[in-house]
């Protein structure tokens, strides 16, 4: 059975510290004040426990990419606040946005985003280019693609592999900077229901192995199913239908 988050008091938010994610009141306006203005988050309250895994649901145009991008880090709010593991990220700037996109949070997407040129390891090393790669870095690299059994595809290129490889790639390159959270946006959308179903196993084991909080987007009742939670949008707001 899944079960709905409903709008958290906001005492009960304020006062607690298992949210890793507190959102009050969020609105996305898009063309504000224009014949074409769309509100894609209309006043959205909610809060995600730390160590979760939840999925948001709802229809195209409902505003999951809208709330994913705001508490990913990748877009700002229009009015309203989130906090994402204590810090409120409506106020930052780009680049303590930055900050946070690369030392608290993994992103995984329905395209894996590979670059073709580059093997299965050297896709999971690319968030740490900036940096410089070490030796270290490149074992730990490693040791998550054997987590999510590809070690010994560690030198073939995307063309080489399987979608579902592919999108296993993909989880170890959320995993190389140790997250605190993960987004994953139609993690399964372009496998068949088998990958898709194994893709899912590996997101649930990472979840209740290491503690970090997964958010999925899907539309897919099968993949809400198999969540702590389920946050359902309509027209920009929780429904509770």
């Amino acid at each position: 059975m899944v079960d709905r988050i409903h709008n958290s008091e906001r005492e009960e938010l304020d006062n607690s510290n298992n949210f890793i994610i507190k959102a009050y009141g969020l609105y996305k306006i898009y063309n504000a004040g224009e014949p074409s203005m769309v509100t894609a988050l209309n006043n959205v309250s909610f809060g995600i426990e730390t160590g979760k895994m939840i999925a948001i649901a709802g229809p195209s145009g409902s505003g999951k990419s809208s709330l994913l991008n705001i508490l990913g880090c990748m877009d700002s709010a229009s009015a309203g606040k989130a906090i994402l593991d204590g810090i409120d990220i409506t106020i930052l700037s780009e680049r303590e946005l930055s900050e946070i996109r690369k030392n608290k949070i993994g992103f995984i997407f329905q395209e894996f985003l590979l670059i073709p040129t580059l093997s299965a390891l050297e896709n999971v090393l690319l968030p740490l280019i900036p940096d410089g790669i070490s030796k270290a870095d490149r074992e730990k690299a490693l040791n998550i693609l054997e987590q999510v059994g590809l070690r010994d595809r560690a030198d073939h290129k995307p063309k080489e592999l399987s979608g579902g490889e592919k999108q296993r790639v993909a989880i170890a390159r959320a995993l190389i900077n140790s997250p605190a959270i993960i987004f994953a946006d139609e993690p399964t959308g372009n496998l068949d229901t088998k990958t898709g179903d194994e893709i899912l196993a590996i997101l649930r084991d990472l979840n209740q192995n290491t503690g970090v909080t997964v958010v999925v987007v899907s539309h897919d009742p099968l993949v809400w199913e198999k969540t702590d939670l389920l946050l359902h949008l309509i027209d920009g707001q929780i429904s509770y239908a």
